[in-house]
């Protein structure tokens, strides 16, 4: 085997405008970047690299080049608009035409003369959801692939968790629609200006939750307000969430035995999905499949950099190259060039934390943290622990002793707790059009985009910067409907790495209400920061609806307890000396989540709201406790 990678010696010959057809008719704008020598494409048949984008190739090849820059080291590449997107035909729908049409795809390049039969793909968030949804079909071209912070199943840990909706996709649809340039799509000339001209935001949408049909300006783009509608009401777990593009995870036995790389972050909105389908696929002998997982945020660029919101975690977090990761993946799987894949380790993960949290240059806090290789996941050496949450609020190893206790407060659902940090993604609109310009096609959605929720760590109070937070801007724990339960100041230094889940015993006076949880490190005052800086690690949320299962809706009757489970996102983080170990549980964590109205209605048709007593109980029978996957140093 070579220890070469591919090198930058080919001339690019562009075909722009393929259309692809798929197995209804309807046909895919492609463009195909070839290799070539004084202008003549190779004789000889290549490998291909597919990108499947819903974020219009064009832009996509404007902004990165990937296209002629794979190209020029040999490899065929294939980059196509998703349906209804852009210059493909057809309607836009929420991921579920994906498996179908990459399995398609896949086809006709396999059928081209420049194809040798093998292809590798790539791209971020929807752009991985193409990948995993056309491997769930076991398409025998589909030699390797990266997804790069992607799903694995939208039900349980993307699109809703624990029940309850993740409100980005609801922002999706807005500002997707308001850049998608699709001919057929906006065929009347008034949709585009009545988009993107002094439109009503997704933010001031956000005060009108949940949105009404016919409503919005998703009714002038029926097929977003289709499965805008549908995403926001249908909360059972069923045949509809268990298709190939919504669960890979449900068709993990059909994809292809092939090489993979998966990537994700901490604070990136799939790090739950990105070690279920490495846990998934390796346990089947699929592969190799390895896992790189960072300190970052959403993103493509994101990697490359050693920042999540406002904490900085050091020069040696961030990549060097995503791009050249890529080529010498694929210059092994698909050339046998180069040791990009077996001599890779099956797990690496940045360890956050033990910076010292000084302030970093750029004003941030500066956790610090170091790059590790291991060989499973979770790691094999892990104690899960449990700390018990107790009537002080504090939290000990010790289960409770007394036969009665617990913590009421009050949910109110017009107030509800503002998000501040974390892992979240897409939760922006697009802001004004620059004077006199009116056509989306001129200037692309990304580059209008305005964040409504931040992603990363953050201290936990409030400032103007979060939606939702309102003077005096005080600190989330000080609220009534926050309860805040934390360890002593710890001894010695604590890692916790791997999954993270918390059981908690509650009633409620209402038939139906959420609890949501988030792990934070707890800085101790010093210079730097006087108060102290509680940064968020983790959060979750469970409908207590869905409390014994996602498929079936069976309400607690006010006053009964019940115990229900909520699964954190995992995380990498060094505790350090002297630091606390926090843990809060609330019921509503917004805009991350939509809002509980506690009334028992059909989810995402409630007309009313009403506030609900909701009850932590935390005695020797109902010891609600979570449970830390602990690393001996």
């Amino acid at each position: 085997m070579s220890e070469h990678s591919s090198a930058d010696i080919y001339e690019v010959v562009i075909e722009k405008d393929v259309k692809v057809p798929m197995r209804d008719g309807v046909e895919m704008a492609t463009d195909i970047f070839l290799p070539a020598k004084e202008g003549k494409v190779l004789s000889e048949k290549m490998p291909t690299l597919l990108l499947r984008t819903p974020y219009d190739i064009s832009d996509s090849e404007r902004s990165t080049g990937e296209g002629s820059w794979f190209a020029r080291r040999g490899f065929a590449v294939v980059l196509q608009d998703c349906r209804g997107c852009f210059r493909s035909g057809g309607k836009v729908n929420f991921l579920l035409p994906e498996a179908e049409d990459g399995y398609d795809t896949l086809s006709w390049i396999a059928q081209q003369p420049w194809s040798n039969g093998k292809v590798g793909s790539w791209g971020t968030s929807w752009c991985g959801w193409t990948q995993t949804a056309m491997a769930a079909l076991g398409p025998v071209e589909l030699a390797t692939m990266i997804p790069n912070m992607s799903g694995s199943n939208a039900h349980s840990s993307s699109v809703r968790q624990g029940g309850a909706l993740e409100l980005r996709f609801m922002a999706w649809a807005f500002w997707h629609s308001a850049g998608n340039t699709q001919a057929e799509l906006k065929s009347d000339p008034s949709i585009d200006p009545a988009l993107n001209l002094g439109a009503i935001t997704f933010g001031d949408w956000l005060q009108r939750m949940p949105i009404r049909k016919g409503q919005t300006q998703l009714r002038l783009v029926p097929p977003y307000e289709e499965w805008a509608m549908e995403l926001l009401t249908h909360s059972d777990y069923d045949d509809y969430w268990r298709h190939p593009s919504f669960a890979p995870s449900e068709h993990w036995d059909q994809f292809p035995d092939m090489p993979m790389l998966i990537v994700g972050g901490w604070y990136d909105s799939y790090t739950r999905a990105t070690f279920e389908n490495y846990v998934g696929l390796s346990s089947r002998n699929k592969g190799p499949i390895k896992v790189l997982v960072g300190p970052w945020t959403h993103g493509s660029t994101t990697v490359e950099q050693s920042i999540a919101g406002d904490v900085e975690f050091g020069p040696e977090a961030a990549l060097t190259s995503f791009r050249d990761l890529h080529l010498s993946w694929f210059d092994a799987a698909l050339k046998g060039l180069g040791s990009g894949i077996e001599d890779q380790p099956p797990v690496r993960i940045f360890v956050m934390g033990g910076g010292g949290g000084h302030r970093s240059k750029t004003g941030r806090l500066y956790h610090g943290g170091s790059w590790r290789d291991e060989n499973e996941w979770p790691l094999a050496r892990t104690a899960f622990t449990s700390y018990y949450l107790q009537e002080d609020q504090m939290l000990r190893h010790q289960p409770p002793e007394q036969a009665q206790a617990a913590i009421t407060y009050r949910f109110d659902p017009s107030n509800p707790v503002p998000s501040i940090g974390g892992a979240v993604s897409s939760l922006q609109e697009v802001g004004p059009m620059p004077p006199g310009l009116a056509d989306p096609g001129i200037l692309h959605f990304a580059a209008r985009a305005e964040p409504i929720m931040n992603a990363g760590g953050f201290d936990q109070t409030e400032t103007p910067d979060f939606y939702g937070c309102k003077p005096p801007y005080l600190p989330l724990g000080s609220r009534y409907d926050v309860i805040v339960f934390q360890t002593e100041a710890l001894e010695h230094n604590v890692e916790v790495t791997g999954p993270i889940s918390v059981t908690l015993w509650v009633s409620s006076s209402a038939i139906d209400t959420d609890f949501t949880v988030k792990l934070i490190d707890l800085y101790p005052p010093s210079a730097a920061y006087p108060f102290g800086y509680a940064l968020n690690l983790s959060d979750s949320i469970m409908r207590l609806r869905y409390r014994n299962g996602p498929e079936k809706i069976q309400f607690l009757p006010p006053g009964e307890i019940g115990q229900l489970t909520i699964t954190l996102y995992p995380t990498s983080n060094l505790f350090v000396a002297g630091h606390c170990i926090r843990l809060d549980v609330s019921s509503s964590n917004f805009p991350r989540f939509d809002v509980n109205p506690n009334t028992g209605e059909k989810i995402g048709l409630n007309r009313r709201q009403v506030s609900a007593d909701n009850t932590i109980h935390l005695d020797s029978e109902h010891p609600s406790h979570i449970v830390l996957p602990i690393i001996s140093s």
